[in-house]
């Protein structure tokens, strides 16, 4: 392999992608915040499913009220109501964490733990909020390991969210790479399109709210990153000799 070609970061989605923190995370959390704010607004498995296309929370909660209960959005002070409602919001979900309730998903610590053994850099590119970020990350890897991150972007960083490149291209700014240098690790439609559009080969591990979203131009897409012991389902992409994604299975998905 050419030091053109040689992989030098890794730059993980979070919501999903780490974790499965969507259906029994932040659903769970924003139907609490709602009950403390008096609000009657349930979202349950299948609406969430469909909020889901909207990235960032606040934008989600926008959507929502704009097409279910447009009566609520006269208020004078909508921006700051919605950004406090979300970060009560936040304040459910972090419980969740430290409760234990949300664990990474298959192969995301062996990886993570690989990379940083073969001195691979890695980074965040996530519409979620900076304190989610760091409390999953805590929660599950450890209070320690939110440095082992050379580059964490997330939340309104950047003025426009996936499927937007904004994110991606300000990660990259930051890594001082190239993208041809990076690979991607996301599980959504709209997160693929962000990759791609900041050109970074793409890995998707899918999840139930994501499995029947089209995601042309991915690299590979898989259940999961898979363990040696219990190996992922692959549905599209190169055919890969392991069933497990390692430090060489990304090296050869860069170098093509």
């Amino acid at each position: 392999m050419t030091q053109k070609n040689k992989l030098q970061a890794v730059l993980f989605d979070v919501d999903g992608t780490l974790a499965d923190t969507e259906q029994d995370g932040h659903r769970i959390a924003f139907n609490a915040a709602f009950q403390e704010f008096g609000l009657t607004w349930d979202w349950d498995i299948t609406l969430y499913g469909e909020l889901l296309k909207v990235t960032g929370g606040k934008e989600r909660i926008r959507y929502y009220m704009e097409r279910y209960t447009p009566q609520d959005c006269d208020k004078a002070d909508l921006n700051d109501w919605i950004a406090t409602l979300h970060w009560t919001k936040t304040k459910y979900f972090e419980k969740l964490l430290k409760q234990g309730n949300i664990p990474l998903r298959p192969g995301v610590a062996r990886l993570i733990n690989e990379l940083r053994k073969e001195k691979i850099r890695i980074a965040i590119a996530t519409t979620t909020t900076p304190k989610n970020v760091a409390a999953l990350i805590k929660s599950t890897l450890g209070e320690e390991a939110v440095d082992w991150f050379d580059v964490i972007g997330a939340g309104d960083i950047v003025p426009k969210k996936k499927p937007a490149p904004d994110i991606y291209h300000w990660v990259l700014k930051q890594l001082n790479l190239k993208a041809q240098h990076c690979i991607a690790i996301e599980d959504s439609e709209n997160g693929l399109q962000s990759a791609l559009a900041a050109d970074l080969p793409t890995i998707i591990t899918t999840n139930s709210y994501t499995q029947q979203q089209s995601f042309n131009g991915a690299s590979i897409v898989v259940s999961d990153l898979g363990e040696p012991e219990h190996h992922f389902s692959q549905q599209a992409g190169k055919k890969l000799k392991k069933r497990w994604v390692d430090v060489e299975t990304l090296m050869n998905l860069v170098q093509t």
